[in-house]
């Protein structure tokens, strides 16, 4: 199962400039995902995120793998930001940065269901560059019903 930005507009609230997930290359519903983000210089956080030495913010990276998180559950569930519900991000455990994440990078993210449970998910993520890996962190989302 692949998804477009198209469908993953569907999928997470989140637009411009918070949205960090370019592409689902695929997907097994109650199990895993893995998508991408084309990092580039025109990111905003870069004109701060250091002018002369410009690296990811290591929180985006793993904002970047809760919103993959998000569009497993959503699917897993079959429901739509537009039925009123969103994903929150309320805990990381065991986040680890093992490389900085720079313009040009495509940032491969991973997601990995562990366990869910009365709408409560926590999955084993992954973020990686050419196949080495850039972060590695267990997420907690939690589905809620908003008005």
């Amino acid at each position: 199962m692949v998804m477009d930005i198209n469908e993953i507009r569907e999928y997470l609230p989140h637009r411009y400039p918070f949205l960090l997930v370019d592409r689902v290359t695929e997907l097994t519903v109650g199990e895993s995902i893995v998508a991408f983000k084309n990092v580039s210089i025109n990111e905003p956080f870069f004109n701060g995120h250091f002018p002369h030495h410009p690296i990811m913010p290591g929180v985006l990276v793993v904002e970047a793998l809760a919103q993959v998180c998000g569009i497993l559950g959503f699917k897993t569930v079959n429901k739509l930001p537009a039925d009123g519900y969103v994903y929150y991000l309320v805990g990381s455990d065991n986040v680890r940065f093992k490389r900085p994440v720079m313009p040009g990078d495509k940032l491969t993210l991973e997601a990995n269901v562990i366990r869910g449970k009365r709408g409560i998910w926590k999955f084993a993520c992954r973020a990686t560059v050419d196949g080495e890996l850039a972060c590695e962190a267990e997420i907690i989302c939690a589905e809620r019903k908003v008005a």
